[in-house]
């Protein structure tokens, strides 16, 4: 089955215009096991979605090995992203040297069975090394055909700017969603002037914007939403009964929730590739009619009364998360 593409950047490949985001696999959000991951990958590649998003942390490197895995045994073409920069500790830091990259970079394409990949991203950004440094960096790896173009991660416009002068970027990716809209402050807006693909993580809200309320008490130990101020009392109920409004428009409306909050993100920037985390090939078979939803400007109008910018309770990410992401604005 197709799926929509999109461009991957100025230059980069077309790809489906949902990915996949891979930290479930890892067990961010519950525990999991290899032959649902394998069967959510094989769901991935039977509907058409072909971008895959993972990291070298994502489990200390468990989600590259179960996508290296699966490709091993598999025809299927994929343009694959992962990620460097992350140090988990304790204590968690961050490192953007040429020679760290480099060595992760290697434990990346180990575990993914790939010479090379199609995008590199730095995870955060690292304050003792510029970023035109990095940049340079990258662009050698591109130079070198190990990387077929790079990335940042949780970045505001200005550092984006100050990069892409140096060595053009190939995709941003940030937190957005109905309830995460930050980077409709500039950042959208300058990838679409660079020609950056915009890369949203979560658009489903980590499992919010899903078709049944979220069961917090349910949660695993580790389950990283434990200590997110948007998942704890009382910003959690007050979340909750707005998306449970925006819940029933949609689904009378005959649209599954995350397909809906999908195409909500696709019709905001052409340039948008959003990639939702499952590890499950129900909730990925759920997705499928966000490329076919157009909504009338009745439509958009009632979804923003509903779900109006800054409707959620509580910060995305405790204070101890925060570190290392760019706030701006």
């Amino acid at each position: 089955m197709s799926m929509m593409k999109r461009q991957l950047g100025t230059d980069g490949p077309q790809v489906s215009a949902i990915g996949l985001g891979c930290m479930s696999f890892a067990g961010f959000f519950g525990p999991t096991d290899e032959a649902t991951s394998q069967d959510c990958l094989a769901a991935a590649v039977e509907h058409g979605i072909d971008f895959w998003d993972t990291s070298n942390v994502y489990g200390m490197g468990v989600s590259e090995q179960v996508i290296g895995r699966f490709l091993k045994g598999s025809d299927a073409q994929i343009t694959l992203a992962t990620k460097v920069g992350i140090i988990p500790g304790p204590p968690r830091r961050f490192d953007n040297t040429e020679d760290y990259i480099r060595s992760e970079l290697d434990g990346s394409l180990s575990r993914l069975g790939r010479d090379r990949v199609e995008l590199y991203y730095i995870h955060r950004r690292d304050p003792e090394v510029p970023v035109e440094q990095v940049a340079e960096t990258m662009g050698k790896l591109i130079e070198e055909g190990l990387i077929g173009g790079w990335g940042l991660s949780e970045i505001s416009p200005a550092t984006l700017r100050q990069a892409h002068e140096v060595v053009p970027v190939r995709a941003v990716q940030n937190e957005y969603s109905l309830w995460s809209r930050q980077p409709e402050l500039g950042l959208i807006r300058a990838c679409e002037e660079l020609g950056v693909a915009f890369v949203p993580f979560s658009p489903l809200a980590r499992g919010m914007l899903g078709e049944r309320p979220l069961d917090a008490s349910g949660f695993r130990e580790g389950d990283f939403r434990r200590a997110n101020p948007r998942f704890t009392e009382p910003n959690l109920s007050h979340n909750q009964r707005a998306i449970a409004a925006f819940r029933a428009y949609v689904q009378g409306r005959g649209w599954s929730v995350s397909a809906a909050a999908l195409a909500w993100i696709l019709e905001r920037s052409p340039n948008a590739i959003p990639i939702p985390g499952t590890r499950s090939r129900a909730h990925l078979e759920e997705w499928l009619g966000a490329t076919k939803i157009r909504f009338t400007d009745a439509e958009r109008a009632e979804i923003d009364r509903l779900l109006p910018p800054g409707f959620a309770h509580g910060d995305r990410y405790s204070y101890q998360q925060l570190v290392g992401v760019e706030r701006y604005c």
